[in-house]
């Protein structure tokens, strides 16, 4: 909002949102999500047949080349289709996108992720095949690394103030994110593990068409 109340110095005030970060949320029809969170589940009991149940505090995740498989094509389809969609909306060029990592996170309760982010991308994605209350946000931090200088106290905590800002998902959520933007996963406080499908995307053709320098020759 502008300035409030009326000054003599002021004959108007406005505020500009600049160099905004944005996370795109999205939720899938619910045939198409218990359908997609059934194929999920079945890929990921084969994936750890054999393995021993997760402890208290434990994490497990998959190989990152699950995009390959049959089980998850619906997803990764889903995946694509709502990266294309955010290339339009930022206005970005006829540039094709593709997965290049896709892996299942599992989380048993008290599990948690430190804040990181997914370098050599340019979107990220993560699914939600299975959430609980206790178990169904994820934090995203300011990527501003300089705004944490100093931290004067607030009145109230507002999207224009705090460094951090969490997102609350559902079974058939789907979030897609720019690669560099930092999040982490609390603690798992639900007596059940918390199952996601992570992603990283990257143009198709990015050493040939985007890698070169924004200049012409001198």
């Amino acid at each position: 909002m502008a300035i409030s109340g009326k000054h003599s110095w002021i004959e108007s005030s406005d505020v500009l949102s600049l160099f905004p970060t944005l996370v795109w949320k999205i939720k899938l029809g619910a045939g198409v999500h218990k359908r997609i969170d059934a194929r999920a589940l079945g890929l990921l009991h084969s994936l750890r047949q054999g393995l021993p149940e997760l402890k208290p505090g434990e994490a497990w995740q998959s190989g990152n080349d699950l995009h390959a498989r049959e089980e998850l094509h619906e997803l990764c389809d889903c995946v694509s289709r709502a990266a294309a969609s955010v290339l339009q909306f930022l206005k970005i060029g006829e540039q094709e996108i593709q997965i290049t990592g896709c892996w299942a996170n599992l989380y048993a309760p008290g599990a948690a992720h430190r804040a990181h982010s997914h370098p050599n991308n340019y979107l990220s994605a993560v699914y939600y095949v299975r959430t609980w209350p206790g178990a169904d946000t994820i934090n995203f931090h300011d990527p501003r690394s300089q705004t944490g200088v100093i931290r004067p106290p607030v009145t109230e905590l507002t999207a224009a103030n705090t460094d951090q800002v969490v997102a609350r998902v559902e079974n058939g959520t789907l979030l897609v994110f720019p690669s560099y933007l930092h999040h982490s996963v609390d603690a798992n406080a639900s007596g059940e593990s918390r199952v996601s499908v992570s992603f990283n995307l990257m143009f198709s053709a990015f050493t040939a068409a985007l890698s070169k320098p924004m200049w012409g020759d001198e």
